[in-house]
């Protein structure tokens, strides 16, 4: 077995590993960033595409942020829909000017690969059989295979960045205390090589079920329907997805463009938070640690909060030997978690058809006409969609 050492070993490359390593270089403090998966698998794959204001100034301070400026659009408002009726909530008007970004994760992701590769850090993609040893005292390590070969990578610190179905948690998930919600829906997203219909995201409370209209770029549609979360997307030939879209999102004097798939699927919603996040020497980061529905576009951004806080800490550890970051990681973390879980859960609930009983529908729509009436509640839509301040120094707020 081969030997290695480093300050961090980052478990996973994805948004969080990925940009944890590069806050951390820009402090001075050496990483190795390892991923199960190829580099092609992981810049392919199509996750979240709404960045909060915080999240792009982190990217900003972090200096990798020039493609997402050329190429991210820029948000300032969304639509509310409902009763046949859309309805404008000014986000940036209601929240001292933050506004959102439209740039997919997988941009993100590519953006940071590249920057980590061109200036040779180590990155190491498909390993195997990892393990984490020794986070309960002062000599951690992961353990993997790469290339044919074992390596015993010894550190400082383990990043569990590594997602819901990672080892990271695993290996610590008896010491935690996990809180779950299923909600038996979920969204069938697509991506149409078509032009968006609305220069702003439109979310529709349908009573047929609820409906999304995004986009990834001006020629890029990203699109969702409600549907059963243990639904077979063979049920839901490109026809039945469009004619579903066509019902939910119609309003009079409105055409929704279609044009040919290219990818579709259904993903389930479930709310997921495991407390504490740091076992040791080990800390836990984005999906690893939680999970919001995607109504409320937070699952990226509290990745990014987590690492920001976590680089922060890590920082002002090597730098002064104080461990008072490191030990209120979790809890400066939780706080912005349980926020974004109910924020998520309130826009989750308050848009998605919940059941068949008239009741709950008119319980929805009078949360929608007062959301889109009051100046009050639309504030409180708006404050919490673009983000609210982060824990973390490093992102301005």
């Amino acid at each position: 077995m081969r030997s290695l050492r480093t300050q961090v070993a980052i478990v996973g490359a994805g948004p969080a590993g990925l940009t944890l390593a590069r806050l951390l270089h820009n402090s001075g403090i050496e990483s190795v960033v390892i991923e199960s998966r190829s580099r092609e698998y992981v810049e392919a794959r199509i996750r979240a595409g709404v960045l909060e204001q915080g999240s792009v100034d982190l990217l900003d301070a972090a200096g990798v942020s020039a493609r997402l400026h050329r190429e991210g659009i820029v948000h300032h408002g969304i639509h509310l829909q409902f009763d046949g009726e859309r309805h404008h909530v000014p986000l940036s008007q209601l929240s001292d000017g933050r506004a959102i970004v439209v740039y997919g994760q997988t941009e993100v992701v590519k953006d940071l690969i590249a920057d980590r590769q061109q200036a040779g850090l180590p990155l190491l993609f498909e390993v195997s059989d990892t393990a984490v040893q020794g986070f309960q005292d002062e000599h951690p390590s992961v353990s993997f295979t790469h290339a044919g070969e074992r390596f015993q990578l010894h550190c400082d610190v383990i990043a569990g960045c590594d997602g819901f179905h990672g080892i990271c948690r695993a290996a610590v998930e008896s010491r935690l205390s996990l809180f779950t919600r299923e909600y038996g829906y979920g969204w069938l997203g697509i991506l149409a090589a078509v032009a968006p219909s609305s220069e702003e995201l439109v979310y529709s409370n349908h009573q047929r079920g609820f409906a999304l209209l995004s986009l990834r770029s001006p020629e890029i549609s990203r699109l969702y329907v409600q549907c059963d979360a243990a639904d077979d997307i063979a049920n839901w030939p490109d026809s039945r997805i469009w004619e579903e879209l066509q019902i939910r999102l119609g309003v009079d004097g409105w055409e929704l463009a279609e044009g040919p798939i290219l990818e579709k699927g259904i993903t389930g919603m479930r709310c997921f938070v495991a407390e504490p996040m740091r076992v040791g020497r080990l800390f836990l980061a984005g999906d690893a640690a939680h999970i919001v529905p995607p109504t409320g576009a937070k699952g990226l951004n509290l990745a990014l909060a987590d690492v920001a806080v976590l680089a922060d800490a890590l920082t002002h550890w090597y730098s002064t030997g104080s461990q008072s970051g490191i030990e209120h990681y979790s809890e400066d973390c939780l706080r912005r978690i349980w926020r974004a879980e109910h924020f998520s859960n309130w826009m989750t609930s308050m848009l998605h058809r919940v059941d068949d009983q008239p009741f709950s529908r008119r319980l929805q729509l009078s949360e929608l006409r007062y959301v889109t009436s009051s100046e009050a509640g639309a504030r409180v839509l708006a404050e919490n969609y673009v983000g609210l301040p982060w824990a973390s120094s490093r992102a301005p707020v």
